[in-house]
């Protein structure tokens, strides 16, 4: 597998925290002073509440590993872990608003739409709730007051799989954005146009109806024969690609973002030519175990700079090491 070029900054968040863990004392370093065995338990017994709020619609498979990440954090840190989502910009303010009038201990938050999150993000962090911004938005999370952002850079992402499709001699790219207004995935795919020497095309599908998503690609590939790759920037689409695929008679590359057990099967027959992993689990992980480390021992993960967690390029030369990871929900 290729390493993300990222590699360097995600190994040395990691060393933080488990730094953090080592040394933050509590109950291990109280039973280390009166000759007992350690607990590596938290300075304070006190247990935290950690919400997180997303902008996940339903069936993406994608916010299962965070989740899956955040929850084994919050296992490990004596953390209860609460979780709402919602895809409308508005609603995922309300409920954020919900976790504050609750005063929870920490508050992790997606700013696909940061227009929506903007106000509700700085009440939070006025009202003394430290906030950790993850997946999406990034550039927008210092100026909202969060403690940092963990995720890969969009455009980065982007512009690699521009590189890539290059290098495969492709010519004529589809952009399939599977939430319109969602800065994250318009990223995605400028960054693709920025590097790839080729024309890139958008293609708006609604990401709540499948059904109707696999039409659209469909359609397109049909009108469009001189189309040969198209990119989904979300697993689940990259199979109603394939399907689109197949239907239309079209000879087109299907690549996408984000991995998961189907894409890796989808890598390992060949119908899928790469993927971008950005380490969902990672995501939920670190930003759970960042906030306990804030709270119990002053810690802010990445000094209050992003920490990355891609991207990473998979091919189906890396399925051998991934098939077990996808299928326990942690890759």
């Amino acid at each position: 597998m290729r390493r993300p070029r990222t590699a360097a900054v995600l190994l040395a968040a990691l060393a933080l925290a488990v730094a953090g863990c080592s040394s933050s004392g509590g109950k291990d370093s109280e039973e280390n002073a009166a000759g007992g065995s350690g607990g590596g338990k938290p300075a304070t017994t006190e247990r935290l509440r950690i919400a997180m709020v997303t902008h996940s619609g339903e069936g993406d498979t994608f916010w299962d590993i965070v989740q899956r990440g955040a929850k084994d954090a919050a296992a490990k840190d004596n953390v209860e872990f609460l979780y709402a989502a919602n895809k409308e910009g508005k609603e995922q303010a309300q409920l954020v608003q919900t976790y504050i009038d609750q005063e929870v201990d920490g508050i992790v938050v997606t700013l696909a739409k940061p227009e929506a999150l903007r106000d509700v993000v700085r009440k939070a962090v006025a009202a003394g709730i430290p906030v950790v911004t993850i997946n999406s938005g990034g550039q927008f999370s210092r100026e909202l007051g969060a403690l940092g952002h963990i995720g890969q850079d969009e455009s980065v992402a982007g512009e690699a799989v521009g590189e890539e499709l290059g290098k495969r001699g492709k010519k004529k790219v589809l952009c399939v954005i599977h939430e319109q207004g969602n800065v994250s995935l318009e990223e995605r795919c400028a960054g693709v146009r920025k590097t790839f020497g080729g024309t890139v095309e958008n293609l708006n599908v609604d990401g709540t109806n499948m059904p109707a998503a696999t039409s659209s690609i469909e359609a397109k590939l049909q009108s469009g024969k001189d189309i040969d790759a198209v990119v989904t920037l979300g697993a689940p689409f990259a199979a109603a690609s394939v399907q689109a695929k197949r239907t239309a008679g079209s000879g087109a590359e299907i690549d996408t973002f984000d991995l998961n057990a189907e894409v890796v099967k989808r890598l390992k027959a060949e119908e899928v030519g790469f993927a971008v992993d950005q380490q969902p689990y990672l995501q939920g992980y670190l930003a759970v175990d960042g906030l306990w480390l804030n709270k119990t021992n002053g810690n802010v993960v990445g000094g209050g700079k992003p920490v990355l967690t891609g991207p990473a390029l998979v091919t189906e030369k890396d399925v051998p090491a991934l098939e077990k990871l996808t299928a326990d929900g942690t890759r």
